[in-house]
Order: C-alpha cells, then sequence, then structure tokens
C-alpha cells in the first residue's frame, strides 16, 4: 500500500446487517452487533493505511421506519460501542465528529456519544465521522434554510455565492468539521446506489460495491479495493493530458 496514493477521506455505506442475521437465523440487532464488529476492524485498516478521514453511514433518516426493536437495538449498540471502545480509539489519537441531527435520539444514546466526542476532541489522528440521523437532501435542506437566513439578515449576497459557500453549509464543510469531500465510496451487500449518502459531496467521488455484507467484509477486502482506486484515473470532468481523443 505504501507505494500507491491512498485517497484521503472514504465513506463507506455499511449495508447487509439484517440480511447476515437472517442468513445466520439471528434476531436483526444481532446483525447490527455483528456489524459493530466489522465497523472497529475497518476503523483501524484505515488508520493503518495512512488514509485521513473515514465517514461511514450508521443511521439514516430514512431508517426511522424501521420496527421499534430494531431501532432502540441500534441505539443500545451505539452505547454498547462507546462504552467498549473509547479507550482505545483515544489510544490511538482517534477524532470523532457526527454527521446529523443525533439531538432527536435517546437520552442515553446522546450522553454517549457526547461524552465520546468530547474525550476525543483534541486527538489529531484519524478523523472518524459518523453518519447518525443523517440523510443527504436532509442535510442540504437544512443548510438551504440557514444559507436563506442569512441572506434574508444581509450577512450573505445571493449574487457572490459559490459552491465552496454552499459546501460549508454542510456538515462536513462547518468550521467545527471541515472534512473534505470523499475520494471513495463504498457499499456493501450487492446494492448499487448511493441512498442519500453524502449527496452534494459525492460529486465526483469513485464508486465501488461489493457483494459481500458488512459483517462479513475484511480489512483485506478494503485493502484491495484502496489498491484498485489507486489505479482509477481520476478527471474530475476533464480530460487525459496525453495523444488520447
Amino acid at each position: 500500500m505504501d507505494k500507491k496514493p491512498v485517497p484521503t477521506h472514504v465513506g463507506i455505506i455499511m449495508d447487509g446487517n439484517g440480511r447476515w442475521a437472517k442468513a445466520h437465523g439471528v434476531p436483526r440487532v444481532m446483525g447490527h452487533n455483528a456489524g459493530m464488529q466489522s465497523m472497529k476492524k475497518i476503523v483501524i485498516a484505515t488508520s493503518n493505511m495512512g488514509i485521513k478521514y473515514l465517514t461511514v453511514y450508521a443511521f439514516s433518516t430514512e431508517n426511522w421506519k424501521r420496527s421499534t426493536e430494531e431501532v432502540s437495538g441500534i441505539f443500545n449498540l451505539i452505547v454498547k460501542y462507546v462504552n467498549s471502545e473509547l479507550e482505545e480509539l483515544d489510544a490511538n489519537n482517534v477524532h470523532i465528529n457526527i454527521f446529523g441531527q443525533y439531538d432527536m435520539l435517546p437520552k442515553a444514546s446522546i450522553d454517549a456519544i457526547d461524552k465520546m466526542v468530547g474525550r476525543l476532541a483534541d486527538n489529531e489522528g484519524l478523523v472518524f465521522n459518523i453518519a447518525l440521523n443523517y440523510g443527504g437532501r436532509d442535510e442540504i435542506l437544512r443548510s438551504v434554510k440557514q444559507l436563506c437566513e442569512d441572506c434574508r439578515n444581509g450577512s450573505r449576497d445571493p449574487e457572490d455565492l459559490t459552491e465552496d459557500d454552499i459546501s460549508r453549509y454542510l456538515w462536513s464543510g462547518s468550521a467545527n468539521f471541515n472534512v473534505p469531500d470523499p475520494d471513495l465510496i463504498i457499499r456493501t451487500s450487492g446494492e448499487e446506489r448511493i441512498s442519500n449518502f453524502l449527496t452534494w459531496q459525492s460529486a465526483y467521488s469513485e464508486l465501488m460495491f461489493t457483494d459481500t455484507l458488512w459483517p462479513d467484509f475484511t480489512p483485506e477486502e478494503y485493502a484491495e479495493m484502496i489498491d484498485a482506486y489507486a489505479d482509477r484515473d481520476r478527471r474530475f470532468g476533464g480530460r487525459k493530458e496525453s495523444g488520447t481523443k
């Protein structure tokens, strides 16, 4: 890996926990628990590969439609993750940001998240962004509302707005986070869509898909995808400078 460039920012849609649970004949919450163990391994692998930013899709604004039992189980896992992994995350200098309105979660989950974010606030290693109660369109709508308010009160001039200005109103681009757009987005479980994840930020992201269910996604497969990313030709709408037409 040290001979090829790695992406600066990787986004992962961690899909397939429910199907993994069904295949193993266990409750869906056990699939989410297995997915949490996979996430732990991928966070470590990301840091070891020298990738600076990792964003995972943990809970979308649409996931509230799932059963109360499953949603409650996911929130309980947040508390479990913080309690079991906080010391190791801190020891490895990981910094955590939350994208999304997590203040709508149960109090125990909010308290656990606040504890984790506060404890790791000064760390300068891997920036681990967790998209929680997050949706790309919801993020854009929230940003547009704030931007309109700023234009109304005269602090912004609509005629002077740029794409960079809009980016700064998103979770990722806010002054507190200042996270660059993802270079690569990976989705597990065989689905080949973005599903409202980093909708604005992913305009020029490379996309990779795997049939592997998230709990079965290994650091080895992850490393293979990062290696394949290095061979991609990223033009950002331009063209090669060689003799190709």
